[in-house]
């Protein structure tokens, strides 16, 4: 299989936030691979990952980084192909690395999603591609679908918990 989409992170560490992207991308049968590069102690890794990415068949980039947070723009200065950073918690609750991946200068973009946000980042990557794709823009319809019966069924299983002053 070749790739479609690549997920990289700053350490190993970051691998339980990021992992909520490569489940999400085998439920929607997307073909990902997943590697742990530093933007610090690895950057001529990085650019020759970053330069190597469209030419192995990678469609987007998701970056997920903590602390500086560098990774993610890093990426996006060496590539055209669309990156999507994930800040990941850390030293401030996450706002030090999400500032510096939302902080980019004009011309090297870094699409971003909330602190710990893999999932959000896989699914976007998934509506990217979908646009090209329509059997892959027929799972994530059916997932969307999925998300509304999840709410439908919380909200009648909250309609049978009890309160002595519960109106509903």
């Amino acid at each position: 299989m070749t790739p479609k989409v690549s997920i990289i992170m700053g350490s190993t560490s970051d691998l339980p936030v990021m992992e909520k992207a490569a489940l999400f991308f085998d439920e929607m049968e997307i073909p990902f691979e997943i590697n742990a590069l530093s933007a610090h102690r690895t950057p001529e890794a990085v650019e020759a990952f970053a330069k190597g990415a469209k030419e192995r068949g990678v469609q987007v980039i998701i970056a997920g980084a903590g602390m500086a947070a560098a990774l993610p723009g890093v990426v996006a200065a060496s590539t055209t192909l669309p990156v999507i950073g994930v800040p990941i918690k850390g030293m401030l609750d996450g706002l030090d690395a999400l500032l510096s991946i939302v902080q980019m200068p004009p011309g090297i973009p870094v699409a971003t999603v909330g602190v710990n946000g893999a999932l959000n980042a896989a699914i976007l990557a998934a509506q990217m591609m979908s646009l090209a794709d329509a059997t892959l823009a027929t799972r994530l319809s059916a997932y969307k679908e999925g998300l509304k019966g999840k709410i439908v069924k919380a909200n009648a299983d909250l309609a049978e918990v009890k309160f002595k002053f519960k109106t509903n």
